[in-house]
């Protein structure tokens, strides 16, 4: 019965081909199958056509941790409608770590042309896709305002300003390093996370 159920999840990971998915991946195929099944589940249709085509660890401060899940573009339009509700239900299954959802986005450098691509499109860009990954990982709380920081010794911050009015904000609260943490470990640029004070 077990292998069954792994080969059912199995089906949730979708990898370069031959490449052999790693335990946490299985393990977040397992969650999302399980969720998928549960009788009491209100996300299952949706989550019927949710892949993930990786899952990585991220350390956040100390003892702390963040599961960063990466969904290919063609489903992610599926995952925005049920993201709050599916990170809920993924972090009961993944005890004290944050779960982050992000789209799988190509970035096109200067090279484009040899592509064969005449225009780079500009979603494709360096800085769109960073600015997306940005909306992902704070996902499904909004964006209200951005401000980038320069130091003295030149090195940029992004403030980033969340929805106060976003009904989840205490939860949120505590996953604003989270955020930091992923958004590094995927962009290696540094963000800091807040709501703006009243």
């Amino acid at each position: 019965k077990h292998s069954a159920i792994m080969m059912n999840a199995r089906k949730k990971i979708v990898k370069e081909k031959g490449a052999a998915p790693t335990d946490l991946e299985e393990e977040v195929a397992k969650a999302l199958f399980d969720i998928e099944v549960s009788p009491s589940s209100d996300i299952k249709a949706e989550l019927r056509d949710v892949v993930i085509s990786g899952a990585k660890e991220v350390e956040v401060g100390k003892g702390g941790g963040a599961v960063v899940i990466h969904v290919p573009f063609r489903v992610w339009k599926t995952v925005r409608k049920i993201q709050g509700r599916l990170i809920r239900e993924l972090e009961k299954k993944f005890n004290k770590r944050h779960i982050v959802m992000v789209a799988n986005r190509t970035i096109l450098d200067k090279n484009f042309k040899r592509k064969g691509l005449k225009v780079r499109p500009r979603s494709r860009t360096l800085t769109a896709v960073h600015e997306a990954i940005l909306e992902d990982v704070v996902g499904p709380t909004e964006i209200v305002g951005k401000r980038t920081r320069i130091s003295v010794d030149g090195t940029k911050l992004l403030k980033v300003l969340l929805d106060p009015k976003d009904k989840d904000k205490e939860n949120i609260e505590s996953k604003l390093n989270a955020f930091a943490a992923v958004y590094k470990k995927l962009t290696n640029k540094e963000a800091a996370f807040m709501f703006p004070v009243a």
